[in-house]
């Protein structure tokens, strides 16, 4: 069996070590370079590789590709992989066959990363053997290949799930849905909805689907479609049988004849956007039969995300607040949401068909002063050019934080929550959010 992986990075190269160790035929292509440690590893594992080409006869012999998330299904070797009728599939539905382990899948516009990351932290304190992965961590098949977990609980994106045709987890949770990555779904949010409602297409009656009830695009989904998992939603207003709640500044969670309850202001993540994170998680660890006082500990020592509403320092009574990992209009919301204090924001990015209304009574609420960091702003002007006393136009990180200082005074805050994609500026969202920690340490 010939497999072919399309791109060189963690998933690739975690998929062509779980193929090679699985008797496959491996061979790994690049369009772009590949980083010198991933190099290493396929030279030292014998597997064949190339970079900046894709050669057409070396891709069009393979049995099964795996293509990593990033390249768009309507790049050309793809096309004509599909043309061929060769199935191209992801990572999660090649390495998934090769595990016993009990799954837990989390999809969703925003939010997914602290809810995977909660979820991983719940069942690891209560003791269990499980591993984190899927789109953080180190990738899903090189564990698979590597480690014996008894349990995974792994980060899905909307690309991953395209790529499935087999694969279910035993509990998923869908978080949330906006609109996101529309370049990516011939601008129609339907497409969109029903690829993250993917998650739940193999699932069974022993399966649960944990979701947001208050979400419009998840209810509107429901009306149409069903899935034959058992459902466990979550809500801040509406109250349940069976499913998670807020009731009386409490966390209230019912699931199959049993109660969890925990007064919020013990849980460690604040807003209500994380009261929504926490609900899911705390559920999926009542479902993993986790006992109440480590549920409870967990919740109230929890770290959360890096590059997500991530308080860096506090400068001259100013605090800095990097929210990097806002990639998009509904992550950024949620940022400005929980702000209580005057804010200089800084926005900006490769737009994904951003609709920037949807923030504005909160910039008329809470901002002072927006600094863009794009290369091209005009659609962020336009909208808030006339809302906000100063707009300013910045190419760099230190010009963005050293102008933020400028515009604050003591009790003010400055957000970095760019609403944007980074790659015009930045390698990454995590390259963002490290450059905007560092000029501020800089000042």
């Amino acid at each position: 069996m010939r497999l072919v992986i399309l791109g060189g990075g963690e998933s690739g190269v975690g998929t062509a070590i779980l193929g090679k160790k699985k008797g496959y035929e491996v061979f790994v292509s690049d369009f772009g370079k590949i980083k010198g440690n991933y190099k290493e590893v396929l030279i030292i594992n014998g597997i064949s590789w190339e970079e900046e080409k894709h050669t057409e006869e070396l891709i069009l012999n393979a049995d099964v590709v795996m293509k990593s998330p990033g390249i768009p299904d309507k790049s050309p070797i793809v096309k004509k992989l599909q043309e061929r009728g060769i199935p191209v599939i992801s990572e999660i539905e090649f390495a998934a066959p090769f595990t016993k382990a009990t799954i837990i899948g989390i999809t969703g516009s925003n939010g997914k990363t602290t809810t995977t990351m909660l979820t991983h932290h719940l069942l690891k304190s209560a003791g269990l053997n499980v591993g984190l992965g899927g789109n953080i961590g180190k990738s899903f098949a090189w564990q698979i290949a590597d480690n014996k977990y008894d349990s995974y609980v792994l980060e899905l994106s909307s690309f991953q799930l395209d790529g499935i045709n087999d694969f279910k987890p035993h509990i998923a949770i869908i978080t949330n849905i906006s609109p996101d990555h529309l370049d990516r779904y011939e601008y129609k949010y339907e497409n969109y909805i029903d690829s993250k409602f993917r998650i739940t297409m193999n699932q069974t009656e022993d399966d649960y689907l944990i979701y947001d009830a208050d979400d419009e695009a998840i209810c509107n989904w429901f009306k149409t479609h069903t899935t034959k998992a058992k459902l466990i939603p979550f809500s801040l207003t509406k109250i349940f049988s069976e499913g998670a709640y807020i009731k009386n500044n409490k966390m209230e969670i019912k699931i199959s004849q049993e109660e969890f309850t925990m007064d919020t202001e013990h849980i460690a993540l604040e807003g209500k956007h994380n009261m929504k994170n926490a609900m899911a998680a705390t559920s999926v660890a009542k479902l993993m039969q986790i006992r109440k006082a480590t549920i409870r500990e967990s919740l109230s020592n929890f770290q959360g995300v890096e590059h997500r509403l991530e308080k860096v320092l506090k400068i001259q009574n100013v605090q800095y607040i990097n929210d990097s990992k806002a990639t998009n209009v509904n992550a950024t919301f949620f940022a400005l949401d929980s702000m209580n204090t005057p804010t200089v924001w800084i926005v900006g990015g490769v737009d994904k068909g951003n609709d920037y209304n949807e923030l504005m009574s909160l910039v008329r609420e809470k901002v002072k002063a927006i600094i863009c960091l794009g290369v091209d702003n005009k659609k962020i002007i336009d909208v808030f050019g006339n809302v906000v006393d100063m707009m300013i136009e910045v190419d760099n990180m230190n010009d963005a934080v050293r102008m933020a200082q400028r515009l604050t005074e003591k009790g003010d805050s400055v957000l970095l929550s760019p609403a944007c994609a980074s790659f015009d500026l930045f390698e990454n969202y995590e390259d963002r959010g490290n450059q905007f920690k560092q000029a501020v340490k800089n000042l």
